[in-house]
Formats: structure tokens, C-alpha cells, sequence
């Protein structure tokens, strides 16, 4: 069976966040996106993010990955501080430690499954581990599609290459903005479902924030937000547990 490990570190988590506060706008007018969230994220689990609109999911995605900056705490990518990096190194991180899947796909329509998947390797300059490409195309259902281009496959077919993207360069973590928010119910399931595979079969972390109780169920945990604060969790969850959760933090 197709495994890849995480990259041996001498710490117990993939992704941590240390008192992250994160606030945007003015002086005279601050915004408190994240306020104090202190949480850390073990190899090899599955964690999907929900709250209300506004309630800070994304910033909290993004200060995780490394993709914006906290106003004050520390973010960890397992024995790496990304607060401590300058802009270069930080890109650098994000480029070969952090596999990223958006609800968008994020495909070059010019380029074909192959070169798309392997697009992270030649932007850092790697060699392209042939083998290793094939087990992740083949792992994610794509193995005979190899020379098409996007626009030759389905929804649900693109996001596979996304996923299969972000698993190339055998990153630290999987983070995921909305992988579904674009699917029909039946796609959806495929790419969760393939998810649900990397944790369990290749040793992965995944990040999720998603909307969507259905999608959320399929994690081991739900990290609930509410006004920036990290406002609950729920361990093996049902859908129609987190639905509940979610109505009564508010609107969503």
C-alpha cells in the first residue's frame, strides 16, 4: 500500500499554534480576527475548522499555513517557528512543507494532470520522482489521465489532482479551505473520502475549514470558532452533531 511520512521532528504536533492573535484594520478601528488561540495539531490526524461567518476560520487557516502573519503568539510547522522566518524562508516552507487544496482547484488549464501535480517540485527546483508521481496520481484515482488537461476532467476529478499537488512534495501537513464548497454531494464524498485515505493510509495531517456538518464529519475532530476564540471541540463526530454545535454558535 502507497505510504509517505511526515518528516521525523523531535516535537509531538505538525501544526501549533501559541496564544495566535491576529487583528487587521487601524488603530482607531482594529478588527480582532483571532484572539489568543492556542492549539496544536497531532501527526497523522484529521481536523476540520467550522464557525459562524466572521468568526475567523480563515485567518485561523491562514496563520496555520504560514500564508499571513499573526499580530502576536507564535505559529509552529513541527520544529519550525514560521513567525520567526523572513519572507523568502517562509515561502520556502510553504512551497515544501505545506500541501494546499482550495475550494477553487487552482489548476493551470495549459498544463496537463502530470504537469500540474509535479508543478510544486519544479517551482522548488526538484527533480521529479517519476515513481513517486505515478503511486500519488495512481492513489488518488488518476493513474490513466495523466496527459489531460483540466478541462478534460470533472469537478471532482480536478480536485484529485489538487489533493494529489499538495501530497507531492511529501509535506508536514495538508491544509484545506473549502475542498467541497465546489462539488456536487457525489464528488464531494469521492475527495473526502480520499482525505479520510491520506490521514489513515499515508500518515498524513489535515486541516479542513469547511461549512459544511457532512464534510466535517468525516474528521476525527471539530475545532469550533466563535468571534476569534476557539469556542469547543468535538471528537469523532456525527454530522448531525455539529450541525446541532453550529446552531447554537449563531448564524452560519
Amino acid at each position: 500500500m502507497f505510504r509517505t511520512k511526515p518528516r521525523v521532528t523531535p516535537v509531538d504536533w505538525s501544526i501549533r499554534l501559541d496564544s495566535v492573535s491576529k487583528v487587521y484594520g487601524s488603530a482607531k478601528s482594529p478588527v480582532q480576527a483571532l484572539d489568543a488561540v492556542s492549539i496544536e495539531l497531532r501527526p497523522g490526524t484529521f481536523t476540520a475548522v467550522m464557525g459562524p461567518s466572521g468568526s475567523g476560520k480563515s485567518t485561523f487557516l491562514n496563520c496555520a499555513a504560514g500564508l499571513d502573519r499573526p499580530t502576536s503568539g507564535s505559529v509552529w510547522l513541527g520544529d519550525v517557528e514560521l513567525s520567526n522566518l523572513d519572507e523568502i524562508q517562509l515561502t520556502e516552507v510553504r512551497r515544501e512543507r505545506i500541501g494546499f487544496i482550495f475550494q477553487a482547484y487552482n489548476l493551470l488549464s495549459s498544463l496537463t494532470v502530470e504537469e500540474n501535480v509535479s508543478l510544486p517540485l519544479r517551482l522548488a527546483d526538484r527533480k521529479t520522482d517519476r515513481a513517486f508521481l505515478r503511486e500519488v496520481l495512481t492513489a488518488v484515482g488518476l493513474g490513466e489521465h495523466l496527459k489531460r488537461r483540466p478541462s478534460e476532467l470533472s469537478g471532482g476529478q480536478q480536485q484529485r489532482v489538487a489533493v494529489a499537488r499538495a501530497l507531492i512534495t511529501r509535506p508536514d501537513a495538508v491544509v484545506a479551505d473549502e475542498p467541497t464548497g465546489a462539488l456536487d454531494s457525489r464528488s464531494s464524498k469521492q475527495v473526502l473520502e480520499l482525505l479520510r485515505h491520506v490521514v489513515d493510509n499515508m500518515g498524513q495531517t489535515v486541516l479542513m475549514v469547511t461549512h459544511d456538518p457532512v464534510a466535517a464529519s468525516y474528521a476525527d475532530s471539530v475545532v469550533f470558532l466563535a468571534d476569534g476564540r476557539l469556542a469547543g471541540e468535538l471528537d469523532r463526530p456525527t454530522s448531525e452533531q455539529v450541525a446541532s454545535r453550529m446552531t447554537h454558535l449563531g448564524e452560519w
